[in-house]
């Protein structure tokens, strides 16, 4: 046990040592405590397809991170992981930012319920879990326009993408899109129907995931006006229409 947990460490922490992170024990062990729970759920329920400790910690746990490039999440002030999945990137950052005060949120019921226990096992504090649907939730007041930042890392075109995520930005916040590096087209798709979603690019970074040759984007869209009321459109409509 001892052995493996050295290992896990020790990787995890030359990874982030290149985004200029360094993690003391309590937080490398919830790390390798948040691999053993994946582990073990996913045996129970379908959470994620990358099992072996190396790609979780590339494809996962660094991966999740990588904005950290690019932004101080400590200063994100209210946080919104949208479509976190098995939460992903939402759980690594607060694990590393422990201040940050991050709501995440899927749709599918079993994952909520395999968040909900992790926050419970890693002892996490200032974090919520919401089991729902964005075009649900985004034109809810308690949620509409309420977050300083939203990320994703939910595969979706970024037009798409766009319409789930900025309506729960307020003006002066951001959306915050991971992407693979070839995404000229989809922004290009996209440009439209952020600005009619009340967003504008602030830029696009590209750069390669530590300890990995794979490559990552980061789109940083600026809330510059409210959403109109009428997006998002009703449930399924966003993906089956996109904005153009």
């Amino acid at each position: 046990m001892m052995v493996v947990m050295s290992n896990f460490r020790d990787k995890l922490k030359d990874g982030v040592a290149q985004y200029g992170i360094a993690l003391d024990d309590d937080r490398l062990y919830k790390f390798y405590l948040f691999y053993e729970l994946l582990t073990e759920w996913n045996k129970k329920i379908n959470l994620t397809t990358i099992e072996s400790e190396n790609d979780v910690i590339i494809k996962h746990f660094l991966d999740s991170l990588f904005p950290v490039l690019f932004e101080d999440p400590g200063n994100w002030g209210t946080t919104l992981d949208l479509g976190t999945g098995a939460g992903f990137p939402g759980i690594p950052l607060k694990i590393t930012y422990q201040n940050l005060n991050l709501t995440l949120v899927d749709s599918t019921k079993k994952k909520i319920d395999f968040l909900n226990h992790v926050i419970k096992e890693l002892n996490l504090e200032n974090i919520t879990v919401i089991h729902g649907r964005a075009e649900e939730l985004g034109i809810n007041a308690n949620f509409r326009e309420k977050f300083s930042v939203v990320i994703s890392r939910a595969v979706a075109p970024l037009n798409t993408l766009s319409e789930y995520c900025l309506p729960f930005v307020k003006t002066g916040g951001k959306m915050i899109a991971y992407k693979s590096q070839d995404i000229e087209n989809e922004i290009s798709e996209a440009e439209n129907a952020i600005q009619i979603l009340g967003g504008k690019i602030k830029n696009v970074s590209r750069e390669t995931i530590p300890l990995s040759n794979i490559g990552r984007s980061i789109i940083i869209i600026n809330k510059v006006t409210n959403t109109p009321d009428k997006y998002p459109r009703r449930n399924g409509v966003p993906k089956k229409k996109p904005l153009k």
